[in-house]
């Protein structure tokens, strides 16, 4: 049986996947459509669903503060001109730190770095950190 960290990993990554797709295609149209579509191709676990699922979720659920959030800490950038891998990659994370309370917010931005050294660019998980340590700090201090 595998761990549920591993289990958990392994959901971000298909979330990643399909929030990428999701953004190439435009991102217009329902989050959810996408996702049965696009998962209903490939081969995903069903131990993998139920968090996948949720993060997906909390990402449609919450866009606009997710995406506000992110931008917020980010004062030199624009979520726009991000890869579209950064841009998951900080979406998922942000809806953990924000929205995923059993989800310890180092865990999240290790997560969050570990997919960026995967599928981002050359220097994709420094600015990830960057961020998401950005958005971390003020959760901390948040009433």
């Amino acid at each position: 049986m595998r761990r549920p960290a591993h289990v958990r990993s392994r959901a971000r990554s298909w979330a990643l996947q399909v929030l990428y797709g999701w953004d190439m295609a435009g991102g217009g149209r329902d989050l959810h459509g996408y996702a049965d579509e696009a998962l209903a191709r490939r081969r995903v676990s069903r131990r993998y669903r139920p968090y996948l699922d949720r993060l997906l979720d909390l990402v449609a659920s919450h866009a606009s503060e997710i995406d506000a959030t992110v931008q917020e800490h980010m004062p030199n950038w624009r979520l726009e001109r991000l890869s579209a891998v950064d841009r998951a990659i900080l979406r998922i994370a942000t809806a953990e730190l924000l929205y995923q309370e059993d989800v310890p917010g180092k865990v999240a931005i290790h997560e969050a770095i570990r997919l960026a050294e995967r599928y981002g660019g050359k220097e994709s998980h420094r600015f990830v950190n960057g961020v998401l340590d950005a958005v971390y700090q003020d959760t901390l201090v948040a009433p």
